[in-house]
């Protein structure tokens, strides 16, 4: 024991992340460069005093109200977000690296999606194939020939990036529809320096908190209307969304309207108007949280009651910014997910500098065969599912869901993909009384308009169940704040 350390501190000696990469120790049981100075800091702390704070995070969090909901049988269930407060720490060189390849990840991928809704040119170069975009749920037939400002359709994405067990980064799956979670990144900050302010004074830590001024003059960016101050509303289906927590935050944050599509009509002008009691007032930018199919009952669900009639028509014709586009979501398809290399390679003439996890896809013949004589290794998931959600993890499974899995990719092969079951990273993290290894992923949030922006490290998602590889809240995950940490400077 040093003799900075407390006697009654956990004993660092014991921890063991086993095969795994741990985030904050190496394979000799050292922490890592970047962690050193915040494992020397714990160290100063008693078993007591860390849990202490652990207890008032968890109190911070029920006084802010940050909560997500849950939706299960007996109905939507409001719970407080799950954080630790043991940070999760990325050092400033390796960033760099990672922040360029979201950037070079999401230019192709806007251009991709132009060129599927215009000339189609990667399809007519035989670079991706036609019968893929003939069977996504979410290719738009109605949005064919439309060019949207700046020719961005995705303007905010939440890619998720893990790292595998030889410490190589790789990119799990790209949200490009209505991404969600980066309130909950923002306030895991503001909760660790409200638990932990000690911290900050120690370290060189990225700020995070100038997210909603960059969201905000993202969406500026699209305003129909050259003006100093658009009018920008956040749409949210209303309170019982999952997401209501972050849609009136970030509403809040930037100091824009919070509106259901009742609170809006559009005019014979083909414009978007707010109504409010001075009348109707023209809106310039809609950053949607409501799904394509539920955007605009003329063009998607008659019976969507969440919808503005007539909203699809406004964007089109370039009366109101929108932001995401109507049928970004074609992009957001785990079959596309396998050709993101060659779109990269395709429309930038680059090498991928964060590399796509091997993957199968079940619509490819001889993928097929493989995947259906391993499914015990293999992880598989649905094109066009997210959250966790009707997922198969080969090596916890069961017989009888391996067969139930063989008949669904053999029924709807263009449904599923299959990986490899990775070795996902660990970090220290609060358990009951210990201090164990847990497994997590990475969120981070990039923007783009008529440029880009990516939050310094992102969200934490931790699966809290020893052993467990799933990290979403609805099915028991939890969060960490994330250090961007510059070791250089201090």
């Amino acid at each position: 024991m040093s003799s900075t350390q407390h006697p009654q501190s956990f004993d660092w000696s014991k921890y063991d992340a086993g095969h795994f990469y741990d985030e904050m120790m190496n394979a000799s049981g050292n922490s890592r460069v970047a962690a050193k100075r915040l494992l020397t800091y714990l160290n100063k702390y008693s078993k007591k005093r860390l849990l202490a704070r652990q207890d008032a995070a968890n109190l911070a969090i029920q006084e802010m109200g940050i909560s997500f909901t849950v939706y299960s049988e007996a109905g939507n269930i409001d719970r407080s977000w799950p954080m630790d407060i043991i940070p999760r720490i990325i050092p400033l060189k390796e960033w760099k690296v990672l922040e360029r390849g979201l950037i070079q990840r999401l230019t192709a991928l806007n251009l991709f999606i132009q060129d599927l809704y215009n000339d189609q040119k990667i399809i007519k170069d035989k670079v991706f194939p036609a019968e893929l975009i003939k069977g996504s749920k979410h290719f738009i037939k109605e949005c064919i020939g439309v060019k949207p400002k700046h020719g961005v359709w995705a303007h905010v994405c939440g890619s998720d990036l893990v790292r595998d067990g030889d410490g190589t980064v790789y990119v799990l799956e790209d949200n490009l529809r209505v991404p969600s979670g980066v309130s909950y990144l923002l306030e895991n900050r503001a909760v660790t320096k409200r638990v932990l302010p000690e911290l900050f004074g120690q370290h060189r830590i990225l700020p995070v908190d100038d997210y909603p001024s960059e969201l905000f003059s993202m969406l500026a960016s699209l305003s129909p209307r050259k003006s100093d101050k658009p009018e920008i509303v956040v749409m949210t289906p209303g309170i019982f969304n999952s997401a209501y927590f972050e849609h009136a935050y970030l509403a809040q944050r930037m100091g824009a309207e919070l509106v259901e599509g009742s609170d809006m009509v559009v005019g014979d002008d083909d414009c978007v108007y707010m109504k409010t009691i001075h009348g109707l007032e023209r809106v310039d930018v809609i950053y949607r949280r409501i799904g394509d199919d539920f955007l605009d009952p003329e063009v998607f669900r008659k019976d969507s009651a969440l919808g503005l009639p007539g909203l699809f028509r406004a964007w089109a014709k370039g009366k109101v910014g929108l932001a995401n586009a109507p049928g970004a979501g074609v992009a957001d398809d785990k079959a596309v997910y396998t050709y993101v290399p060659q779109i990269i390679k395709y429309y930038l003439n680059e090498d991928p500098i964060i590399p796509n996890v091997p993957s199968f896809l079940c619509d490819n013949e001889k993928d097929r065969k493989y995947v259906l004589e391993n499914l015990e290794k293999l992880v598989v998931k649905p094109a066009n599912e997210s959250g966790g959600y009707g997922m198969l993890i080969g090596p916890a499974s069961t017989k009888a869901e391996r067969a139930k899995f063989t008949k669904l990719i053999n029924a709807h092969p263009r449904n599923y993909i299959a990986q490899p079951a990775l070795a996902l990273s660990t970090a220290p993290t609060l358990c009951g009384s210990a201090i164990e290894p847990r497994h997590l992923d990475l969120r981070p949030f990039i923007l783009q308009g008529t440029d880009h922006y990516v939050t310094p490290g992102g969200l934490t998602r931790v699966a809290l169940q020893k052993g467990s590889l799933v990290v979403n809240s609805s099915q028991g995950g939890g969060s960490k704040d994330t250090w961007i940490v510059d070791t250089e400077g201090k």
